[in-house]
């Protein structure tokens, strides 16, 4: 049997559909090859898998040999052994990726961290936001092409990145210009407004929620004294004695 720490093709939908319809090799084999249940090698057998993948020659990509695809025809119970495991893809280095919706956002989020930190370089800037540098160029000299319409905006809350992503560069920022304690300030001034106004904000509920209150209490007691004042009044028109309306 393989084992289980044995690495698996790089693509293993496409190699299992390759090996499914180019070799007598078992679904067993496959789906222990392929590193798939044996369940999604027979929708693929039977042309019922949801997704149509366009098969993958395995002994193309070196990932198996010719000969180890006989042997295992030969024999069910063998397991097929890879003969080279697939190059492990890694990223490389460059900017960070921005989802599409959020890349309109970028050059508000530059603008924020020309404002607030300018002891931030441009090459600290395009890693943290993932843009370059004559975009950040022309955003700091006002060259942007829609620089009328770009606002300056905390790039944490764009979602642009974390908030331990920005205290660290702005950190090291600060530590290499030798403004550590300095560099700090900003930071606490900004997460101090961001208090403030949360405070504000709950102090205003708080009274509206009050003077709703008051209002509603001041309306039920009017009514309350109006509706007294109309029995009040309808009292004295009836003649005690006889018991009728007064005319």
């Amino acid at each position: 049997m393989a084992t289980k720490d044995q690495p698996k093709p790089l693509m293993p939908h496409a190699t299992a559909t390759w090996l499914v319809d180019n070799t007598a090799l078992s679904f067993e084999q496959i789906a222990e090859f392929c590193g798939l249940h044996i369940l999604e090698v027979q929708a693929m057998a039977d042309d019922l898998a949801g997704s149509k993948y366009t098969g993958r020659d395995p002994v193309h990509s070196g990932e198996l040999t010719q000969g180890e695809i006989e042997l295992g025809q030969n024999d069910p119970a063998y397991s097929l052994k890879m003969h080279k495991a697939p190059v492990e893809v890694t990223r490389t280095k460059g900017p960070r990726y921005t989802p599409v919706s959020k890349r309109q956002d970028k050059p508000d989020g530059i603008a924020w961290i020309l404002r607030s930190h300018p002891e931030v370089s441009d090459a600290q800037i395009g890693k943290l936001i993932g843009t370059t540098r004559n975009t950040i160029g022309a955003i700091r000299d006002r060259s942007h092409w829609n620089i009328q319409n770009i606002t300056p905006k905390d790039p944490v809350t764009l979602g642009l990145c974390s908030q331990r992503e920005l205290d660290a560069m702005v950190a090291k920022a600060a530590k290499r210009a030798g403004i550590t304690e300095d560099a700090e300030s900003p930071v606490r001034s900004e997460n101090n407004d961001r208090a403030n106004l949360i405070a504000e904000l709950r102090a205003e509920r708080d009274a509206n929620v009050q003077a709703a209150g008051k209002a509603a209490q001041e309306a039920e007691a009017e009514a309350w004294l109006a509706a007294r004042r109309a029995a009040e009044a309808a009292e004295e028109k009836i003649d005690p004695e006889s018991g009728f309306i007064k005319d």
